[in-house]
């Protein structure tokens, strides 16, 4: 038998079932009544047999294509935007979806942002992400209300929608606290310049961390600059430059964090002989080559887009009500990797 000629029957025969529970297991029915042992059974009888159900008659009996829509902001100049894709592309296929991308800009204006989920919208997509660059509030297009929606790495600055955004502050304590648990008592922020989230969540962990080991909190050094190489290059110089500077750094990201690396060096300063320094992010292919490793927070892009997504395709198919998660936004957990950058301070 060609693969084409299978259909439903074949394989309700195969898996000595009925049609109605073949239907249900391969259509995902919540309201189903189907044991995990029957469910496996039709799986594999279905694998087995190369069938597929039909995706035209599922769209024109469910109204739904399959399709989702992703709108991300700078793919090809931020490596966070690759994980987000990543997860909510894995987590689409695994639900038997598929994942249309469009790139915008972060700086793009509201109208030029509708346009592209205007885009999404004339292919019919079941739903939409939208994922912006970094942790930051947004203002919404309009029309991303006319189709299940959820947000990544951001919140709306006004209305109701679901999003998903990474711990600032449980990720701040976490770094913060490496450096207190290795014995650093002077510890110093390389924080970032724009009135984002992340910026000042972090900063009132680096604040309250101190306060709470018995330090001086308010009094901490903190430098801020922009959140690249060259700023936290800058900042680390004036921090590093001070007769009583830190023993221990916690950077606002990796970027700065390999900036105070190059500023370390150049003043005559080890890491972490004389330095011990944590960052932030986990970016890929940049805190694993530092010498050393760097210790950082891994940021998690990846997980928030297939939570995002699996949120999303649980709302499309009536198994979940997005607007009862809208408030307050869900967070995940951003968790310590632990490199070679911070040991016991010598002074």
């Amino acid at each position: 038998m060609s693969n084409r000629n299978i259909g439903i029957k074949d394989v309700a025969v195969a898996a000595g079932v009925s049609v109605t529970t073949v239907s249900h297991v391969l259509n995902d029915v919540a309201y189903a009544r189907v044991s995990p042992e029957t469910r496996d059974k039709v799986r594999t009888a279905a694998e087995e047999l190369g069938y597929g159900p039909n995706r035209l008659a599922q769209a024109l009996r469910t109204q739904r294509t399959g399709m989702l829509g992703l709108v991300s902001e700078d793919i090809a100049t931020t490596p966070h935007a690759g994980r987000i894709i990543l997860g909510a592309d894995e987590a689409a296929k695994a639900r038997g979806y598929n994942l249309m991308i469009i790139n915008t800009s972060g700086s793009a204006s509201l109208e030029s942002r509708q346009a592209d989920v205007g885009a999404l919208l004339e292919r019919r997509v079941d739903g939409i992400l939208y994922a912006t660059m970094y942790h930051r509030a947004v203002e919404l297009p309009a029309n991303l209300a006319t189709v299940p929606s959820v947000l990544v790495d951001s919140v709306p600055t006004g209305g109701n929608i679901t999003a998903v955004i990474p711990d600032e502050e449980g990720g701040a304590r976490a770094a913060v606290g490496a450096l207190l648990e290795a014995g650093h008592i002077r510890i110093g922020f390389l924080n970032n310049t724009d009135d984002v989230p992340a910026t000042r969540q972090r900063l009132q962990a680096f604040r309250d961390m101190l306060d709470e080991a018995g330090l001086d909190g308010g009094a901490a050094p903190v430098e801020s600059a922009v959140s690249e190489v060259h700023g936290g290059y800058e900042a680390a110089w004036r921090m590093l430059s001070r007769e009583d500077r830190p023993t221990g750094l916690f950077c606002y990201n990796d970027r700065m964090a390999m900036g105070a690396y190059r500023a370390a060096s150049e003043l005559g300063l080890s890491i972490p002989g004389d330095l011990s320094v944590v960052g932030f992010d986990d970016q890929e292919l940049i805190a694993a080559n530092f010498n050393p490793g760097l210790t950082t927070v891994a940021l998690p892009h990846y997980e928030m887009g297939a939570w995002a997504t699996d949120h999303l395709i649980d709302a499309i198919e009536g198994k979940t009500d997005l607007a009862l998660m809208a408030l307050p936004p869900t967070i995940l957990g951003c968790p310590l990797v632990r490199r070679d950058s911070v040991v016991a301070p010598r002074r």
